[in-house]
């Protein structure tokens, strides 16, 4: 394990959850790429930031007692400027255990779902479907025993019922599906590499186009020992 990988683990620890922008440290640190974002803790530093990710953009409130920020307000999409921003931060601000904002640009593509879970039977196993909001009325995804290979990776994507909204349905783009299988593939072997410590990941959404897979949104979940 990197010594980058051990520190962001150790440090969330105490609250059993790795916060949003260490997570996403820890996913770049596996290889996979992830929406540009910067993690603000002053008005001044949200305002500086927010020229750097661009408007419009995604603000998301950052607190270890926080875990389903939208559950509280603390996710505002689409925040457009300076005056806006400023708005989200005092209500952020005012939320229990404030420890900053993540700006978070925003992504356009096909939403996947990539998940894991330690098994008691099996080990570690990946999850990879259809994601976004619609991830728990469709169902739609296939597991396997991590780490996967490639070809594994592929497979996995191909049984999904919601293949053909990957690959192009009626018009819309189709998404690199050999982006999106290395991105399981990477994803398989941080499951693999990081299961002792943790106990479940969460990407969703991945945003998928025809030339990239990328993370807008992590949660990472660690074991109570």
């Amino acid at each position: 394990m990197k010594p980058e990988v051990k520190e962001i683990i150790n440090g969330s620890v105490k609250s059993g959850w790795v916060l949003e922008p260490r997570a996403k440290e820890l996913i770049k640190l596996y290889g996979l790429a992830t929406s540009k974002f910067i993690w603000a803790k002053t008005l001044e530093g949200t305002l500086q930031g927010a020229k750097k990710v661009h408007y419009p953009l995604v603000a998301k409130i950052v607190s270890e007692k926080i875990m389903h920020k939208s559950d509280v307000g603390g996710v505002v999409v689409g925040v457009r400027d300076n005056n806006q921003m400023a708005e989200v931060f005092e209500k952020f601000s005012k939320l229990e255990g404030f420890d900053g904002v993540l700006l978070d640009e925003m992504l356009g593509g096909s939403e996947v779902i990539l998940g894991s879970k330690y098994d008691a039977q099996f080990g570690m196993v990946v999850l990879v479907g259809i994601g976004g909001t619609s991830v728990e009325i469709y169902k739609d995804v296939a597991l396997r025993m991590a780490p996967v290979t490639k070809d594994v990776a592929i497979e996995a994507l191909n049984s999904l019922r919601g293949i053909k909204l990957l690959k192009g349905y009626r018009g819309k783009e189709p998404v690199s599906i050999d982006k999106l299988a290395s991105a399981v593939v990477k994803f398989s072997k941080m499951a693999y590499d990081l299961r002792n410590d943790v106990e479940s990941m969460d990407l969703n959404p991945v945003m998928c186009t025809k030339d990239k897979a990328t993370v807008a949104d992590a949660r990472i979940i660690l074991k109570t020992h």
